[in-house]
């Protein structure tokens, strides 16, 4: 009798490559031209981004210069979800960007009435903050992930324990 295979879909942020980004980013801002005499700074404490600089164009200099970092090193940008501007101490404004972890409920429930639309002989169940797919055919797997890699999905989703 044939096995069933199965994966799971989740949604991790390498919190390493977050912060060799983020020296990165600080290094760069540090010798560039146009942030010199600026309060430009980027903190990363446990899983929040603080970004602080002397204006909003400032702010999105300094986001811009991150963003680049990141993608660098292969970190999803849909895995920041920006908090709102505001005021900060010494006249300068401040961005908290948190990085988010793990498939909510919200978004499990999208991904599996998606895989159950697509009419494919699988089964996708939630377990925790992932989502595991089965199947009796690989072949309905690999459409499930192109389905899922090709679906307007707002956070980043990796496929492991491919069975």
């Amino acid at each position: 009798m044939a096995k069933d295979a199965s994966f799971d879909i989740v949604s991790k942020v390498d919190l390493q490559e977050v912060t060799n980004a983020v020296t990165q980013a600080r290094r760069e801002i540090e010798t560039r031209f146009d942030f010199k005499g600026s309060k430009s700074e980027i903190r990363l404490e446990g899983e929040a981004l603080t970004l602080i600089s002397d204006d909003e164009y400032k702010l999105s200099q300094v986001l811009d210069v991150l963003q680049t970092k990141l993608i660098k090193r292969d970190v999803s940008l849909k895995a920041l979800k920006p908090g709102k501007i505001e005021p900060a101490a010494g006249g300068t404004v401040r961005q908290v960007f948190t990085l988010q972890q793990g498939i909510d409920q919200n978004v499990a429930k999208q991904i599996t009435k998606l895989i159950r639309d697509s009419k494919l002989k699988v089964q996708a169940q939630i377990q925790g903050d992932q989502v595991r797919v089965t199947g009796k055919n690989r072949d309905d797997l690999q459409q499930v992930i192109q389905l899922l890699k090709s679906a307007d999905i707002d956070v980043p989703l990796q496929f492991t324990n491919y069975r």
